[in-house]
């Protein structure tokens, strides 16, 4: 292995905090072997044997190489194995990994491809939009092109995602987790920890997350922080001390290197840590994700060698890596001094430091520099980095007086450097703010964006909120103090959400967020200068210059969202997180807008890196089985999903499949059968407005329904679209048992409660589906099997006629016992207690053996139900179904004066529909042949023309033909027309309407 150069690129300790130098790590890049330690990134492991070069830009194929030092970007995103898009300034490095620069064509220092860039006056800002388009049929040659060079790491469609993710730890495939909290603290910084700890002793449970591999933030790297302040304390222990505590409280629960990708509705927050998706639901949410250092927008700015300050501190004092040998330090803020000091200590030649404000305040770091014999020039920025013909780096800097906001003299000096190190002052790190929500403004005092308006329940601390750690203020205050008063502050706002009581909340001081002590802005107020030339780089991970931005402005898109949309500056990996201040100030130039009018555009989810593989990782979703579940196992049932539950398919071999379908189907025809039906939703509506309530929420009246009886209910939502079916039993006065369709039950207890919230009807909704069990007892037989066992319930249809609800005992268990007919034969559901659930099962078998009971499974079900014409909500309907396309409008009630989804329902008949469910039959494909039997969704015509699609079919053994249910076309729907259906392997064959039910059309079987 090439060893790491410890003289060379690897500077020895105290430097390098993360670090391991007790044993090395070997790894490959682009083919060639390297080695770094334990706690390197990829980047700073390449950056301590010197290489420059990690990738190439999306669009003129650049090199780029480190320059946030945070992954944000995309220029340091890497092959890794078979893994595209690799952050390599965030994945840890590990023995015998495989790293590639991508978006290459050739080698990553001599690319092919970077010819790109001698044609960029003939690619301006959206010329995607309008070429490739024309001739007609010209995007058949450009495709094949376009994909070739589009994207950046290689996908191999047969990579095994089982094996987990190379370097993370991470073994199998990516997994999904739910996290419940009362406050999520998003940023581990000292803002952060002080809000975490805050909240945590009010009692609220806190999850703090944050993307660094260490709590601190950048008190672990910045050297404000770690040199002793003006009180004679140490930021960096200060924060040692406080990520102690976090670390050590029972409530707090701590996810370093996590990154939180998005929020959305009620506090719901998705998180990202080692392969692993954590989907996150909180009470109230703290923001301390601190301020994102901004870069100055100059000729070349993208060049390996140019990258942020903070940049080349996290490389120094996290990695011990020297990101340069003579560097040429830009301090449009007094920063930009502590990193010039920084890199001093490190051994580091500074040539130069250029300050392009007019009078800079002499702030005691400044004076340091002074101090160590470094040249300082005010009133002086870079104008342009300049590259070698063969080093595809920085090699020098030109310097330029600044006459003005974005305007420079010719240059008057040229300045070797190998590192020009960007402090510019820094934004708000505002992402998840703005996907909330949140509103934010251009602030002039003080060159940043401020918040205007939080979203309900989310708080925000720190450097984000404008409360930052640069020194002392008038008052005599510390910095530090006042970033740990707005923490704590935040804490206990977010803790109060949450509803944990809170005497008092105190307030920070108001001077805190204006100009410190010095009258220094925190950023520099005009961070753009234009070239004559091009080539300054507003957002790096597409390309766009400012010339782009401009551009766009005279095209027409003078909206920032339009903007963003149109240059895609801000729509990368980093999400705007180093361009959206440039194109901010870029805007209000060629539109003559104010600064101070200026708002950022809205940021989407995610804001970081996402993986399919995460999105489509193992499912999370709970497995729910009856209680009858091992009696179904123990007679060889083939369960299959049913929703969130387990239902038995069928009973036996799955070679054998169809004929026990059909012998289930055909033991409830002619004796008896029973099948497990308690994964049917179950809902209890008590109180004095119970019938107003259930009149309202279903399309069926029930104001006079009689007291023991059931009736089918049916559910249309706003738009006046079949959502539910089932039946609602009338128990008393003022109590109903409504059940549910499997899937439904969620959705219909969320929207009683969601419209009673509105009405304020005097009524309770329990949501009991776990509660109760059911089976239902079906065929000619179910009287005699049921009756011996009920101890206090005559069963005759006198006393208990079809639609019937009464409750009882049946075999020492207390039941609710509804009459219903849903396959189409004397039947009768049993509702007991979920306990009592195996009980009731196994004495109905017991008692039915005799009559050769048989239990039966949802096909036998499905094939039962539609012999009978009867739909299934979801199957049979789809989310557009009204009533009267799926010939439900029998079930509509027309004298009642509302219900839900009324006005839209006659909206959709003054429209008339243009399809309608039918019944069909195929007489000439009987049970002995081998005629193609239509499936669900399979397409239904009318000459060439779709008309429809089939939903249900089966080869009947009762009726002994195929039928099924389908839409078709108004005029297709007559009993007797016959249409088109196209099967399997585009054979078309013919059906014929056919009145409905297909069995016992007048309904004699179910009223024995």
């Amino acid at each position: 292995m090439k060893r790491v150069d410890m003289n060379g690129g690897r500077l020895a300790k105290p430097w390098g905090t993360l670090i391991d130098r007790d044993r090395g790590v070997g790894f490959r890049f682009n083919g060639k072997e390297y080695s770094g330690f334990p706690g390197d990134t990829i980047a700073s492991a390449l950056a301590a044997n010197g290489v420059k070069v990690l990738s190439r830009s999306f669009k003129y194929h650049r090199p780029r190489g480190i320059f946030s030092g945070r992954g944000w970007e995309s220029s340091t995103l890497v092959q890794v194995g078979d893994e595209p898009n690799v952050p390599a300034e965030r994945r840890g490095i590990a023995e015998g990994m495989e790293i590639s620069t991508q978006n290459v064509i050739g080698f990553s220092a001599l690319d092919l491809a970077a010819s790109m860039g001698l044609f960029s006056k003939f690619l301006p800002v959206g010329f995607y939009y309008k070429a490739f388009y024309k001739p007609p049929g010209a995007w058949r040659i450009w495709a094949p092109l376009i994909r070739h060079f589009s994207g950046l790491g290689r996908v191999d469609p047969k990579t095994d995602h089982g094996q987990g993710v190379q370097g993370q730890g991470v073994q199998g495939p990516p997994e999904k987790q739910y996290l419940f909290c009362d406050v999520a603290v998003i940023g581990g910084g000292p803002a952060g920890l002080a809000a975490a700890l805050s909240a945590a002793e009010s009692g609220a449970r806190v999850t703090l997350v944050d993307d660094n591999v260490r709590l601190g933030g950048a008190m672990n790297h910045i050297r404000n922080y770690a040199r002793f302040d003006a009180n004679g304390r140490r930021g960096s222990e200060e924060g040692l001390a406080l990520s102690r505590q976090v670390m050590a409280h029972p409530l707090i629960r701590v996810l370093t290197d996590a990154l939180c990708t998005g929020w959305f509705a009620d506090h719901w927050l998705s998180l990202v840590r080692d392969g692993r998706l954590y989907k996150m639901r909180a009470g109230a949410v703290v923001t301390a994700t601190g301020v994102q250092e901004q870069p100055l927008v100059f000729r070349n700015n993208d060049l390996p060698g140019v990258m942020l300050g903070s940049a080349a501190q996290r490389l120094l004092r996290l990695h011990g890596v020297r990101p340069g040998r003579k560097a040429v330090v830009i301090a449009a803020v007094s920063e930009g001094y502590g990193v010039a000091l920084d890199l001093l200590e490190a051994g580091i030649e500074v040539v130069k430091v250029v300050d392009p404000r007019e009078h800079p305040p002499d702030c005691p770091r400044r004076v340091a520099v002074r101090s160590a014999g470094v040249a300082v020039e005010d009133h002086t920025t870079v104008w342009e980095a300049r590259r070698g013909w063969f080093r595809p780096r920085v090699v020098s800097a030109r310097l330029a007086r600044v006459q003005g906001p974005g305007v420079c003299a010719e240059p008057h000096e040229t300045v070797a450097c190998d590192l020009i190190a960007v402090s510019a002052g820094g934004q708000p790190e505002a992402g998840l703010l703005l996907m909330a929500g949140g509103r934010f403004r251009y602030d002039e005092a003080s060159a940043t964006l401020r918040i205007t308006e939080l979203p309900t329940g989310m708080f925000c601390a720190g450097g984000a909120n404008g409360v930052h750690a640069n020194g002392v203020h008038a008052n005599g205050a510390h910095d530090l103090d006042a970033v740990l008063g707005d923490g704590r502050r935040a804490g206990l706002e977010a803790a109060r959400t949450a509803g944990f009581r809170i005497e008092e909340i105190p307030t920070v001081l108001q001077d805190y967020r204006q100009e410190d002590s010095r009258g220094e802005n925190h950023s520099y107020p005009w961070p753009v200068f234009p070239h004559a030339k091009g080539m300054e780089f507003v957002d790096f991970d597409e390309d766009v210059q400012v010339s782009d931005i401009r551009q766009a402005v005279l095209e027409g898109y003078e909206g920032m969202e339009l903007l963003k949309r149109f240059t895609t500056a801000g729509m990368g990996p980093s999400q705007g997180r180093h361009s959206t201040q440039a194109a901010l100030f870029l805007h209000a130039q060629a539109t003559g807008t104010p600064l101070a009018a200026s708002t950022p555009p809205t940021s989407r989810p995610p804001i970081g890196g996402e993986k399919f593989a995460l999105l489509a990782g193992r499912s999370f979703e709970p497995v729910l089985k009856t209680p009858m579940h091992h009696r179904h196992l123990e007679a060889g049932a083939r369960m299959m999903p049913a929703g969130q539950w387990l239902r038995p398919a069928y009973y036996g071999p799955p070679e054998a499949a169809r004929a026990r379908i059909e012998e289930e189907a055909l033991g409830v025809r002619n004796q008896v059968g029973l099948i497990d039906v308690s994964t049917l939703g179950g809902l209890e509506i008590r109180g004095p407005d119970a019938p107003e309530f259930i009149n309202r929420m279903y399309n069926t009246g029930h104001l006079k329904q009689q007291i023991g009886r059931g009736r089918y209910v049916l559910m249309t939502d706003m738009e006046g679209v079949v959502s539910d079916d089932g039946v609602a039993c009338r128990l008393a006065e003022d109590h109903y048992y409504v059940t549910t369709t499997t899937t439904g039950s969620g959705g219909v207890f969320q929207g009683m409660l969601f419209h009673n919230a509105h009405w304020r009807l005097r009524v309770d909704i329990s949501q009991v589906t776990h509660a109760w069990c059911a089976v239902n007892l079906a065929g000619p037989r179910s009287r005699e099997v049921l009756q011996p066992l009920c101890d206090d319930v005559n069963l005759s249809s006198e006393n208990l006629p079809y639609m019937g609800a009464v409750r009882g005992t049946v075999a020492g268990i207390r039941v609710l016992i509804m009459r219903v007919g849903f396959v189409g034969e004397l039947g009768y559901e049993l509702h007991a207690p979920w306990s009592s659930g195996e009980a009731l099962w196994d004495r109905l078998i017991a008692a039915g053996e005799p009559f050769g009971i048989r239990p039966f499974g949802v096909e036998a079900q499905r094939m039962l139900r539609l012999e009978k014409g009867h739909i299934i909500i979801g199957q049979d309907t789809d989310g557009l179904t009204t009533p009267e396309e799926a010939d439900l409008s029998w079930a509509v009630s027309a004298r009642k004066p509302y219900f839900i989804g009324q006005r839209s329902q006659a909206i959709h008949a003054a429209r008339g529909i243009s399809r309608r469910l039918v019944g069909f039959s195929i007489e000439d494909a009987d049970m002995n042949t081998k005629a193609p039997v239509p499936r669900e969704c399979h397409l239904v015509l009318a000459g060439e023309r779709i008309a429809g699609r089939v939903t249900s079919c089966c080869r009947s053994p009762t009726l002994g033909k195929v039928i099924g249910l389908a839409y078709v076309e108004p005029n297709q729907a007559a009993a007797g027309s016959k249409f088109e259906i196209k099967v399997d392997h585009g054979h078309r064959i013919w059906a014929q309407v056919v009145e409905l039910p297909f069995y016992d059309p007048e309904g004699l079987r179910q009223r024995l």
